[in-house]
């Protein structure tokens, strides 16, 4: 009877090492996974401010040469005013 239960307990025990194996294993595939994730999310970060970076040069550069309609100049001269309001506003937030 002993010996039954001796090898239970070893079967127990080898399962429970091959458990602590794997939740190692997916512990370190979890780290990995949360850094490539990281990764990824500075990258679209970086491509977003490069993209809006591009879109500030061309919309700059349409302006500049006179190739805007009406509307794209309006909608052009809004977006300047506008950042210049945010600026203002910048100005009057560090002076207080």
């Amino acid at each position: 009877m002993s010996e039954v239960l001796e090898n239970k307990i070893k079967d127990i025990q080898e399962k429970l090492q091959l458990l602590l194996k794997q939740h190692a294993a997916l512990k370190k595939e979890n780290q990995q996974l949360k850094d490539a994730l990281a990764e990824a999310r500075q990258q679209v970060t970086e491509a977003s401010k490069l993209a809006e970076s591009l879109q500030h040069q061309l919309d700059a550069r349409k302006y500049s040469q006179a190739l805007m309609d009406p509307e794209e100049k309006k909608a052009f001269e809004k977006k300047i005013n506008g950042y210049i309001k945010e600026i203002d506003k910048c100005i009057a937030l560090l002076s207080v």
